[in-house]
């Protein structure tokens, strides 16, 4: 039996560890902030790359850490866009991170339903995609402005509201793609099983 408490979950609770840090970051006035946003962004990111890659090569897939990871996910990006719509609302619309966030609780609503039905819903393909633009996307809104400061050019923030619109699509694709997969699981009542 693995130990709940093992290298990737480790990595994972790290990742949650880490969240309120990079809030408090990115929502404080200080010179330098943007550079120490974007290390502890993606320090956190990187444990959602090793996380996985370790629990699989090492045989320590556990049931908390199948619980754990998509949660320290949803955390970190939600909580690096709802403080990016904060410091920067006119670069970060509102009301697209109320749909990459809602699109976050529709997903732990489908795993819930799926899993009190005893079916395990993984990643797709477009979730990964996802995971991915958000990661480019939090990181160049976060610099962005830093560099335009320094340099005059305003490239890298046009760079990240584009993949900003690219996290807006890939969320709502990927969403339909889960729930198309998952179509058999609200066709079946628990009383029919």
């Amino acid at each position: 039996m693995p130990r709940l408490l093992n290298v990737p979950n480790s990595l994972t609770l790290l990742r949650i560890f880490l969240v309120p840090f990079l809030v408090v970051v990115l929502l404080t006035k200080f010179e330098g902030k943007e550079i120490w946003g974007v290390a502890i962004f993606l320090v956190a990111a990187a444990t959602d790359m090793l996380d996985g890659w370790v629990a699989r090569r090492r045989g320590q897939v556990t049931s908390l850490g199948i619980l754990l990871d998509p949660i320290a996910d949803k955390l970190l990006t939600s909580a690096a866009f709802i403080s990016l719509v904060q410091v920067q609302p006119d670069i970060v619309p509102a009301w697209m991170v109320v749909v990459i966030v809602g699109r976050e609780f529709a997903m732990s609503d489908l795993r819930s339903v799926a899993s009190t039905r005893g079916i395990l819903i993984p990643a797709s393909t477009w979730g990964k995609f996802k995971m991915g633009s958000q990661v480019i996307a939090i990181t160049l809104l976060i610099i962005g402005e830093k560099i335009e400061d320094l340099t005059g050019r305003r490239g890298l923030v046009i760079v990240g509201q584009v993949a900003l619109w690219v996290v807006v699509v890939l969320a709502i694709v990927s969403l339909l793609d889960y729930l198309s997969k998952a179509r058999g699981i609200f066709a079946r009542t628990p009383d029919a099983e």
